[in-house]
């Protein structure tokens, strides 16, 4: 799909985000005065069009209260987890819409390199859809150097961290729920077998006691205490859905979490540097004591 439609789609949407309800009239005059409007007025039939096409794209139901004319979109109806792909899938969306009129300033837009897992995601997806296992080789970045090959998994859900995507499933071998980077495997084929998806397993649920990919390790409750330029950026990109801050002195705050103490929470910590104390529970702050020590070491 041509990107600037995509681009009026998400003019639309955010339109009748930020004015809660708006009449078509008044949506058509700011239409006009927009930069997706290619200078056509936005006529009943197009928006009518384009409204089913945002339903298609991002599963967002354009409404019409038919006592005053007016459109809104009824978000608190919505699946949270839904609105949360939504969002995402905006931002995404409207990023890259961005990106593609850019051409002429291309020398002034530095972007990260990092490893594309788009290709295994749609497969992966498709799998998912219909409930087939997947087949892939394997190679970890930590533990065992040796690929895995021929791994067959059962494919429950994605998760994007840090950039990079992750599927979790059922390892049929190992008889365990895994978790897979998919940037790290190849040879990945949809296989003919099926599977049923455990009623007891929800993909929310699975991840959240955890900060990262890992679900392995106790689950503490963790207070830290963070100078003023870090809480700053704690409240407003929350490093878990447990965060509370429960004080606030002069200089610092004080947060406090629910979650396990797994390798990607103490990497976390550890980048932290001076800049973070962990107040509890003992055991991680020995933990992160001691690998500041060692690292400290290097330089003596």
């Amino acid at each position: 799909m041509a990107h600037n439609l995509i681009s009026k789609y998400v003019w639309i949407i955010d339109t009748i985000r930020r004015r809660k309800c708006i009449t078509l009239r008044e949506l058509g005059s700011l239409w006009e005065n927009s930069n997706v409007s290619d200078h056509q007025p936005l006529a009943r039939r197009t928006f009518y069009n384009y409204r089913n096409g945002i339903f298609d794209t991002f599963n967002i139901d354009i409404r019409c209260n038919k006592s005053t004319f007016e459109y809104y979109i009824d978000e608190e109806q919505s699946d949270p987890s839904d609105l949360q792909l939504q969002e995402w899938l905006l931002n995404s969306m409207s990023i890259s819409g961005a990106l593609s009129d850019a051409h002429d300033v291309s020398g002034r837009i530095l972007l990260e390199d990092v490893p594309s897992g788009r290709d295994s995601l749609q497969t992966i997806i498709g799998a998912m859809r219909v409930n087939h296992r997947i087949k892939f080789d394997y190679r970890s970045y930590r533990g065992s150097s040796i690929a895995h090959y021929g791994v067959v998994l059962e494919p429950y859900m994605v998760k994007i961290f840090k950039q990079l995507w992750y599927v979790v499933g059922y390892n049929t071998a190992e008889h365990v729920v895994k978790t897979y980077a998919l940037d790290r495997l190849t040879a990945l084929t949809v296989q003919s077998e099926s599977f049923e998806l455990p009623a007891n397993f929800v993909p929310k649920q699975y991840f959240a006691e955890s900060y990262g990919i890992y679900t392995t390790g106790e689950c503490y409750d963790i207070t830290i205490r963070v100078n003023d330029t870090t809480a700053k950026y704690l409240r407003a990109l929350p490093m878990h859905q447990s965060q509370r801050e429960v004080e606030v002195g002069d200089g610092y705050s004080t947060f406090s979490y629910r979650m396990k103490f797994t390798f990607d929470l103490m990497q976390a910590f550890l980048a932290m540097g001076p800049d973070v104390e962990i107040l509890t529970p003992k055991v991680m702050r020995d933990e992160i004591a001691d690998r500041l020590r060692r690292a400290l070491a290097h330089y003596q």
